[in-house]
């Protein structure tokens, strides 16, 4: 989660995702997801577990693996902090 300042306004920024499940639903090990988009496993688990946030590239690969777009396999929400 992050907080950014815009003008007056604070608001709170977090971002959740789909990788696990589709991972699982193509019956994919987190090694062999790894290798398709050259990454290690311990940045798949951490996409996995919201830990990491990947960069545009690697989430337009990972969303081109799952035949999904950006928008489907990561949701964003954005909440205004008082």
């Amino acid at each position: 989660m992050r907080n950014l300042k815009i003008g007056i306004t604070t608001i709170s920024i977090s971002m959740r995702n789909y990788v696990r499940d589709e991972r699982k639903r193509k019956k994919l090990k987190q090694e062999e997801l790894a290798a398709a988009l050259k990454v290690s496993r311990q940045t798949i688990n951490a996409i996995e577990g919201n830990r990491y946030l990947p960069s545009l590239a690697l989430a337009l690969k990972l969303s081109m693996f799952f035949d999904m777009s950006v928008n489907e396999l990561f949701i964003f929400e954005k909440h205004e902090l008082p």
